[in-house]
C-alpha cells in the first residue's frame, strides 16, 4: 500500500493506493464451479452478416466451456428470453447440452430493438439460481446498437441490483453504439469494455474471455475499511488496469466492505479517499486512519480475510500545501484520470459535431498521454490526429465513428508502468508485438489480443530487438 503519511496543515483530504495481486496457482488450480450467462444482441440491426459472426463467436464460447460449468443464454432485443436452458435456471454443460445450446444460439432471428438493462436483468435471475455457495458468476454480452428502449434511470436502478451478483464484460459491435452505456455496464459489474469495429474478430475475444474466467478461482473480493471516527470515505476507485468508480458500499461488523469483483492472474490498483476536518487533528501526531483488509468469498460461502491487514497512516504537518510534496504516484493516477476525461469529452464532443471542443480535448490528452508515457492511448490519440492550418494538433475530419468510439472506451484503460523514450521510438518492424499494457510478449505474431490481459494488440508495438 502506498499511503503518504505527512499531510499539510491545511489538507482535508487523506489518499492511499492499494496493489492487489492475483497469481496463478502452483499445481493445479483449484476447481471451483463456474456459472456462465452469454447475452446475445438479437435486435433488428444484428442482420445479415453481423448476426451471423456472432452467432459463430457464441458458438465458440459455449464450446469452450469445460463440463460441468453451468451454463444459461439470454438473446436480447426489446425484451429478453432466456433460450437456453429450455426448462429455466441453468444447465450442466456436456457434450449433449453443448449442442442442444449451440443450436438454439444459431436458430436466432433479427427483430425488436434494445433494452441492455431488461438483458442483465434476466441474467441475474438466472444466477439467483444457482443455489451452491462460492460459485463464480460471469457473464459476457456484446450489443451493436443504443441502449434506446428504456431510460437510464431505468439502466441504473438494474445495474444496481446486479452489483456484486455477477461479473459482467461487455462488447460494442460495429460503430453503431456508444461507449458512456457500456462503460456504465463494465465500471458497475468489475468488467472490461472493448470496441470490436472489425466483427470477425468477436470469436477470439469471447473464447479469451471464457478460458480467462475458468480461471477464476475467487469468486469475490472485498476491500475492507475500518476507518478512525475522525475520517469519512470520501471515494474508492480502480485505477488499473482501468479506471472504475466503486459506488456500492456493504457494512459487516462496524467494517465498510467496498466489492472488486473477481479476476485471473493480474495485478488491480484501488485508490482510496478519505475526508476530514483539519482541527481534529493534533499536529505532529501519528494517527491512524483507517485498517484495510482484503477479504475473499471462498467455496463453502464464507467471507474471510485472504491477506495481513495494513495500516492508512497520517500525520498533520506544521507546514502548508506548498511545503509537502505529494506522491508521484498519486499525481500521475490524477492525470491519467485527467487523460481519460479529455479522450471521452474529445470522442463525445465529435459525436455531437462540436469540432472546435474535440480539437481542444484533443489536444489536452495528447499532451498529458506523452507526459505519462502512455503509449497506447497516445497511438490512438495519434491515429485521428493531423496538423491544422494554425500548425496544432486538430481532429482528422474524416476520422470514423468506430475510431471515435474505440478513443472513449479505451480513455479509462491504464497502463503499468510509464514508457520510455526509446519505446516511443519503436515502429511495426514485423518483430513479435509486445502488449502495450502489461508489456507480455505475444508468443502467436497473429494473435489480436494478449493472452496475459486481454488487452487488444492492434495497436501494439514490436519487442526491443536492439
Amino acid at each position: 500500500m502506498d499511503s503518504p503519511s505527512d499531510l499539510p496543515y491545511d489538507e482535508r483530504r487523506a489518499d492511499a493506493l492499494i496493489t492487489v495481486t492475483a497469481e496463478s496457482a502452483v499445481g493445479p488450480a483449484p476447481r471451483v464451479r463456474s456459472a456462465q450467462v452469454l447475452i446475445m444482441d438479437r435486435s433488428l440491426s444484428m442482420s445479415r452478416r453481423k448476426l451471423d459472426e456472432a452467432k459463430r463467436a457464441m458458438c465458440a464460447a459455449i464450446d469452450t466451456l469445460r463440463d460441468g460449468t453451468l451454463l444459461g443464454i439470454v438473446a436480447g432485443n426489446h425484451r429478453a428470453e432466456v433460450i437456453f436452458p429450455p426448462t429455466g435456471g441453468l444447465a450442466v454443460v456436456d457434450a449433449r447440452s453443448r449442442e442442444d445450446a449451440k443450436l438454439r444460439v444459431i436458430g436466432q432471428l433479427p427483430e425488436g430493438g434494445t433494452a441492455i438493462g431488461q438483458w442483465l436483468d434476466r441474467a441475474r435471475d438466472l444466477f439467483t439460481s444457482v443455489d451452491s455457495p462460492g460459485t463464480v458468476r460471469h457473464a459476457v454480452l456484446y450489443t451493436d446498437g443504443k441502449d434506446e428502449h428504456e431510460t437510464p434511470e431505468q439502466l441504473g436502478e438494474i445495474l444496481a441490483s446486479c452489483a456484486d451478483r455477477f461479473i459482467c464484460h461487455a462488447r460494442g459491435l460495429g460503430d453503431d453504439w456508444h461507449h458512456d452505456e457500456l462503460l456504465r455496464i463494465t465500471q458497475a459489474l468489475h468488467g472490461t469494455a472493448e470496441a470490436v469495429v472489425t466483427i470477425a474478430d468477436l470469436t477470439e475475444d469471447f473464447t479469451r474471455l471464457m478460458r480467462e474466467a475458468q480461471r477464476i478461482v475467487v469468486p469475490r473480493l472485498y476491500l475492507g475499511l475500518r476507518l478512525n471516527s475522525r475520517f469519512q470515505l470520501a471515494f474508492v476507485r480502480q485505477t488499473r488496469p482501468a479506471e472504475a468508480d466503486l459506488m456500492v458500499r456493504q457494512l459487516r461488523d462496524g467494517e465498510t466492505h467496498v466489492p472488486l469483483g473477481s479476476w485471473p492472474a493480474e495485478s488491480r490498483q484501488y485508490q482510496v479517499s478519505l475526508r476530514f476536518d483539519p482541527d481534529t487533528l493534533t499536529v505532529d501526531e501519528l494517527l491512524r486512519a483507517a485498517r484495510v483488509t482484503l477479504h475473499a468469498e471462498f467455496p463453502d460461502g464464507t467471507r474471510r480475510p485472504c491477506a495481513e491487514s495494513a495500516a492508512m497512516v497520517v500525520r498533520r504537518r506544521a507546514t502548508p500545501g506548498f511545503g509537502i510534496a505529494r506522491s508521484p504516484d498519486l499525481t500521475r493516477v490524477e492525470n491519467e484520470r485527467e487523460l481519460g476525461m479529455a479522450m471521452r469529452a474529445c470522442a463525445d464532443a465529435r459525436l455531437r459535431g462540436d469540432l472546435d471542443r474535440a480539437d481542444h480535448e484533443l489536444r489536452l490528452a495528447t499532451g498529458l498521454a506523452e507526459s505519462l508515457g502512455d503509449t497506447a492511448r497516445l497511438r490512438l490519440l495519434r491515429a485521428v490526429a493531423t496538423t491544422g492550418p494554425d500548425g496544432l494538433p486538430r481532429l482528422r475530419r474524416d476520422a470514423s465513428r468506430g475510431q471515435l468510439l474505440r478513443i472513449g472506451v479505451d480513455s479509462t484503460k491504464t497502463v503499468s508502468r510509464p514508457a520510455d523514450a526509446r519505446e516511443l521510438a519503436l515502429r511495426d518492424t514485423g518483430l513479435p508485438r509486445v502488449c502495450p499494457r502489461c508489456d507480455t510478449t505475444a508468443t502467436n505474431p497473429t494473435a489480436k489480443f494478449c493472452e496475459r490481459c486481454g488487452h487488444s494488440l492492434a495497436d501494439a508495438g514490436p519487442v526491443d530487438a536492439w
